[in-house]
């Protein structure tokens, strides 16, 4: 049984036993790694879930091993004393070995290259709005004030080419070059988007996921590159757990005590749900009427964001039912 250690470069290798006695933990380069999975007879290879563990996972499974990929909060209770690569190897092999751990589904390339696609895209709208925010802000020290949107940027040429402010050249310069940069991005995102969104069309499953009210091509896309199989979680519930999207407990003696939500899943998704939920909240405000089930009379006694975490939660427990049964979205 193998134990390792990712990094770029260099692997601790720790090499235990069927009675858990260590045989060798040291470290290896990269092409040694590769020889001793290959010369290695079939065995339980563990890592610690990280960036390159799915490559390795995918590498060790082609050669016969039985690969199970450990999330690193449940390795850290098994850190003894000074960490380096040694103990965190060691850590990976006590923790390996307990009964009821559960395990990092291997993803395959294709879909690795979904969260490519999905990272690159949140990835450049951060980049753009990095951008204007600092391009406004530059623009407000001297005095001009552009309001926050779409609107607000198309506004700037005209600004910068009035004479309602007295800007230097220096300054006109650098905005046109922040214009050219966001310019530059919106298209990339733009690209993206589309790309995103003729998948959807294209990929039955994403499909299903758009008809959920909302839930569009992003998050269809975020999900089906982030989300493990769904199968994989006993109920909806477990599904919602995963993203963060249930309260956190500090409950003892009987008494339950809840908080808020635990946000120890995989924030993508989560954050996508929320944005969504609280998109359909605020179309419903805008009507300026209730409606008369459980969404309406959550609204009706709760905060607007308490409201949205709830209905994202409940959007999370919809599309583990949808896609575990192979069901379109039905309006209850």
């Amino acid at each position: 049984m193998w134990r390792k250690g990712l990094a770029k470069r260099s692997f601790q290798v720790c090499a235990v036993d069927r009675g858990g006695a260590v045989l060798y933990n040291r470290m290896v380069s990269r092409l040694k790694l590769e020889q001793l999975l290959t010369l290695q007879s079939s065995c339980i290879v563990a890592m610690e879930a990280c960036a390159t563990s799915h490559f390795w996972g995918r590498l060790a499974e082609r050669l016969g091993h039985d690969v199970r990929l450990i999330p690193p909060i449940y390795v850290k209770p098994f850190v003894k004393r000074q960490k380096n690569d040694a103990a965190d190897a060691a850590a990976i092999a006590e923790a390996a070995v307990r009964p009821n751990l559960h395990y990092v589904a291997v993803k395959s390339a294709e879909h690795q290259a979904r969260s490519v696609t999905f990272r690159t895209h949140q990835c450049f709208v951060g980049q753009r709005t990095q951008l204007i925010n600092a391009l406004r802000g530059h623009l407000a020290e001297f005095g001009v004030v552009v309001a926050h949107g779409p609107i607000g940027l198309r506004s700037i040429p005209n600004l910068l080419e009035g004479e309602a402010f007295d800007l230097p050249e220096g300054v006109k310069e650098i905005a046109r070059l922040y214009q050219e940069q966001i310019k530059v991005l919106t298209e990339k995102i733009d690209a993206l988007t589309l790309k995103l969104q003729e998948a959807a069309k294209v990929n039955e499953e994403m499909r299903r996921l758009c008809t959920v009210p909302g839930i569009g091509p992003v998050t269809a896309g975020a999900i089906m590159a982030f989300a493990p199989d769904l199968r994989t979680f006993s109920s909806g519930r477990n599904f919602a757990a995963w993203l963060g999207l249930v309260p956190r407990q500090r409950s003892t003696g009987g008494k339950t005590r809840l908080g808020g939500v635990s946000k120890m899943g995989q924030s993508d998704i989560r954050k996508l749900l929320i944005v969504g939920a609280m998109s359909r909240i605020r179309w419903i405000v805008r009507k300026g009427v209730l409606p008369d089930n459980w969404l309406g009379r959550l609204m009706g006694r709760k905060a607007r964001m308490a409201a949205a975490v709830a209905l994202a939660n409940k959007m999370a427990r919809i599309v583990w039912a949808m896609m575990t049964r192979g069901e379109n979205y039905r309006l209850a």
